[in-house]
C-alpha cells in the first residue's frame, strides 16, 4: 500500500471523483469578519450529498479499487459520516458495505448508514473496540478495508475540498480545518502547500479529544484513552499515515473547549443560516476565541459537515 500522500494524488482524485461529488459553495459571514477584522471564506462541505466531506475520500477509495478487490465488498469503522459515505460510494458501484459503529453513535448517523444499504455491526465505543470488530469481520468475509482516514486514497479524496477552496477563494493566507483522525487536515495540508507553501495550515481539535496535539508535542502517536467531546466526528485517534503528514506539513494545531464548540455551532446556525454539526464548529470556535489571529488576513475554513440529530441538539439539554 502507498504510504506517502502527494499533490499529484489529490489532483488525480479530483478528476476521478468529479462526476460523483458536489463542488460545494464557499460562503462569507460579514458579522464574524467585522468582529475579527479579516476575510473568512467558508468551504461548505455540509452541502455535500450525504452531508459531509467524507464522501470525497470514500468515493476516491472505492473507485480506486479493482473489481477483484471488491468481490467481497468493503468494510470500515466509523462514528457515522465516513460510514455513510462508504455506504453511498459502495452502493453506486454495486458492492456490499459493512460499517462497524460504536454503540453510542448518533441515532441520526446510524439511520443514515442503514438507509444507504450498509450492514452495521455495533461495537464498544473505543478505538480498540472498533478495530477488533472490523478485523473479525474482515477475517470472516475477506472484505476490503477502506479506513476512515489512515489510507492514502481516502486522504487524497479529502484533499480535493481544499483544492476547490483555493480555486474559489484565491490568495488565502491560511486554511483551518477540524482535526480528528487527520484525513481532512492531511489532505488539506498537501493540497494547500502543493499550490503555495507559504499558506499556513491550521488544525483545530477539541480539548477532550486532543490526541493529535499530544502526539505532535511528543513526537509519537499518543492516544487519548477515552475521548470525550460533543464533536463526535473528531473522537478518532490519529493514524500513522496522517500523523506523518501533519508532522511535516501542519503549521500549528490548537485546541478548543466544549462550551466554545457549542457556542460556535449555534452562532453559524444563527448568523449564516446554515446547518453544521459540532465537528464543523471546532475551527469557528478557535477563531471566535482568538486562538488564531486573522486580522488583516484572508482565511479559508472548511466546514466539514452538517449531519445533526435534530432531536438532541447540544444546546437543548436533551
Amino acid at each position: 500500500m502507498q504510504d506517502i500522500l502527494t499533490f499529484d494524488d489529490i489532483r488525480a482524485a479530483a478528476a476521478r471523483i468529479a462526476p460523483h461529488v458536489r463542488r460545494t459553495p464557499v460562503l462569507r459571514c460579514p458579522e464574524l469578519e467585522a468582529a475579527l477584522g479579516g476575510e473568512l471564506h467558508f468551504k461548505c462541505e455540509n452541502f455535500q450529498e450525504m452531508g459531509a466531506f467524507k464522501l470525497r475520500g470514500a468515493t476516491n477509495a472505492v473507485l480506486s479499487l479493482s473489481d477483484g478487490a471488491l468481490k467481497q465488498g468493503v468494510a470500515t469503522h466509523s462514528s457515522g459520516n465516513h460510514g455513510t459515505a462508504l455506504a453511498l460510494a459502495a452502493k453506486r458501484r454495486g458492492v456490499h458495505a459493512c460499517v462497524v459503529m460504536p454503540d453510542n453513535a448518533s441515532a441520526y448517523k446510524k439511520r443514515a448508514v442503514a438507509e444507504y444499504g450498509a450492514e452495521i455491526i455495533y461495537c464498544t465505543p473505543t478505538q480498540a473496540g472498533r478495530e477488533a470488530a472490523l478485523a473479525a469481520y474482515v477475517a470472516k468475509t475477506g472484505a476490503s478495508v477502506v479506513h476512515p482516514y489512515n489510507d492514502v486514497a481516502v486522504m487524497a479524496g479529502q484533499g480535493t475540498a481544499a483544492l476547490e477552496l483555493h480555486a474559489q477563494a484565491p490568495g488565502l493566507d491560511m486554511v483551518l480545518a477540524p482535526l480528528g483522525g487527520g484525513g481532512l487536515l492531511s489532505g488539506t495540508a498537501v493540497a494547500t502547500h502543493g499550490l503555495d507553501p507559504k499558506v499556513r495550515v491550521i488544525g483545530v481539535e477539541p480539548l477532550g479529544a486532543d490526541d493529535a496535539w499530544r502526539s505532535l508535542q511528543a513526537g509519537h502517536i499518543a492516544p487519548v484513552a477515552h475521548p470525550d467531546t460533543v464533536a463526535d466526528g473528531l473522537r478518532a485517534t490519529i493514524g500513522p499515515l496522517t500523523f506523518a503528514v501533519l508532522q511535516d506539513q501542519a503549521d500549528v494545531v490548537v485546541r478548543v473547549e466544549e462550551a466554545d464548540i457549542v457556542d460556535a455551532m449555534r452562532y453559524i446556525w444563527e448568523r449564516m443560516k446554515i446547518l453544521i454539526e459540532p465537528s464543523s464548529a471546532v475551527p469557528v470556535a478557535a477563531l471566535r476565541r482568538g486562538l488564531v489571529d486573522v486580522r488583516g488576513h484572508r482565511a479559508g475554513i472548511i466546514l466539514s459537515g452538517g449531519n445533526v440529530d435534530l432531536d438532541h441538539l447540544p444546546w437543548s439539554g436533551k
